[in-house]
């Protein structure tokens, strides 16, 4: 347990500048900022990655430092609402902005160019789509992201978090990791229609709820190493644990809303252009008709 964030008035002191973390964090930034470069020199700005997806992906490396680096961060360890405000972060908010980024395409271009030619003979070799197919296959996504939020919330699971910084690492490496293949098949993926997009943002909302809202009403404390710290907070332990209930079930819930909403527009526009085209098409058609008749 980190143990910085005791007390209240410790919480302005608690940023975390581990290594382990601050590391990962700057090279994941200045990698994408070096494709980024060498991108949009070799061709034009907003070529391969435009503007608004480079401005999302420094929105979702943001949201990802506050989460793992600000105070939130430490006071997660004593609180277990914090925790679940730190979890939501990366996977609600982080995970689809930094996928909306398109990092694949600046992370290669920041390579050598004789690496770039090497990772695109092994993207495009038969094993490797085999086995990117089958992991970025839109249902196994689904179930590898429910089965981390769902496994990682067991208590004796959850309490082996606080007591030991790998399973805490393991924890947070298994919640983005699967929340960034989960995004990439419903935004990125390529191979699901709009429809099935927002039946899958539906059904992880529903499962997400379902966790929010037997925390929300447990009578029983499912947390207890939460049970010496939450009073400094003005929170006995069961209430933190419900406060913590809510926040996936209620914040948590509406990012799928809004998300789905978003993927509707879409579909709307999408419908609309090609209605248009469709029209254009038939027009010219019909031009063409009655010139030759």
């Amino acid at each position: 347990m980190l143990g910085r964030v005791t007390v209240p008035h410790h919480h302005s002191s608690a940023w975390v500048w581990s290594p382990f973390i601050t590391a990962p964090l700057a090279l994941a930034a200045l990698w994408y900022a070096t494709g980024i470069f060498l991108l949009w020199r070799a061709s034009a700005p907003g070529r391969g990655v435009r503007g608004w997806e480079a401005a999302c992906f420094a929105g979702g490396w943001l949201v990802l430092a506050l989460a793992l680096v600000s105070p939130l961060h430490p006071l997660g360890e004593v609180l277990f609402s914090a925790h679940m405000v730190q979890h939501e972060l990366m996977m609600v908010v982080a995970a689809p902005l930094l996928v909306l980024g398109r990092p694949l395409v600046p992370y290669v271009w920041a390579l050598p160019p004789r690496w770039r030619r090497s990772a695109g003979d092994v993207a495009r070799a038969p094993a490797f789509r085999v086995a990117w197919g089958g992991v970025t296959r839109p249902s196994t996504t689904w179930l590898l992201h429910a089965v981390a939020i769902w496994i990682w919330h067991a208590p004796a699971l959850y309490e082996a978090t606080l007591d030991n910084p790998l399973i805490h690492t393991m924890q947070h490496v298994s919640f983005l990791a699967t929340a960034l293949l989960f995004w990439w098949s419903l935004l990125r993926g390529g191979r699901l229609s709009y429809g099935a997009s927002v039946a899958y943002l539906f059904a992880t909302m529903l499962h997400t709820s379902a966790l929010g809202v037997i925390l929300a009403f447990a009578s029983s404390l499912w947390y207890p190493a939460y049970a010496a710290t939450t009073m400094q907070w003005g929170l006995t332990p069961l209430e933190d644990q419900q406060l913590g209930g809510l926040i996936m079930w209620i914040p948590g819930g509406i990012s799928y809303v809004v998300a789905s909403l978003a993927l509707i527009a879409g579909w709307m526009r999408e419908s609309e252009s090609r209605a248009m085209l469709r029209e254009d098409v038939e027009a010219r058609a019909a031009g063409a008709q009655w010139r030759t008749s």
